[in-house]
């Protein structure tokens, strides 16, 4: 993998003990044992203001998260090109990528140019145990990071 020095950051987030939901930290997680150099990864349960200044601190920032799909809607991950939201909410612990980013921007003075990865997500009843479905899905993800990693012009990425 060519990483021609940028600074990647991989946000996963969600709820591990609500099956599917937990999709975003189980991507984070094994884009960890990739153990590559200019990639941090974090896993974490939900977005917080804290994460503001790693997110300063990178060149590109990749958030991964599920979202409720039915098995007729899950056939593709859902991959966005986010932008700073000047509607920052203020709320704590209810933040979401694009008030993060604005956040960054507000007291760093740096929004990385950012991605947003969906990842249908089936179960979300209580439990550990992800859907066959949300798992192929999650290969997607790994793949798409991949591939926006590779890319020597991030702008060049196609969504899938």
């Amino acid at each position: 993998m060519v990483l021609k020095n940028m600074n990647y950051l991989v946000i996963g987030y969600g709820n591990t003990l609500r099956s599917d939901d937990g999709a975003g930290q189980i991507v984070a997680n094994q884009i960890a044992t990739w153990s590559l150099p200019n990639v941090r990864s974090l896993a974490v349960h939900q977005l917080t203001p804290e994460l503001a200044e790693n997110i300063a601190n990178s060149d590109t920032v990749i958030f991964v998260d599920a979202v409720i799909s039915s098995k007729q809607n899950s056939e593709k991950i859902e991959i966005k090109t986010l932008k700073c939201d000047y509607k920052y909410s203020n709320l704590g612990h209810l933040e979401n990528p694009r008030s993060l980013l604005y956040l960054s921007k507000i007291i760093y003075h740096k929004s990385p140019l950012a991605y947003w990865i969906l990842i249908p997500a089936i179960n979300l009843g209580f439990g550990e145990q992800i859907s066959s479905i949300t798992q192929q899905r999650i290969t997607q993800a790994l793949k798409a990071i991949e591939k926006i990693i590779d890319c020597s012009n991030n702008e060049q990425f196609t969504q899938h």
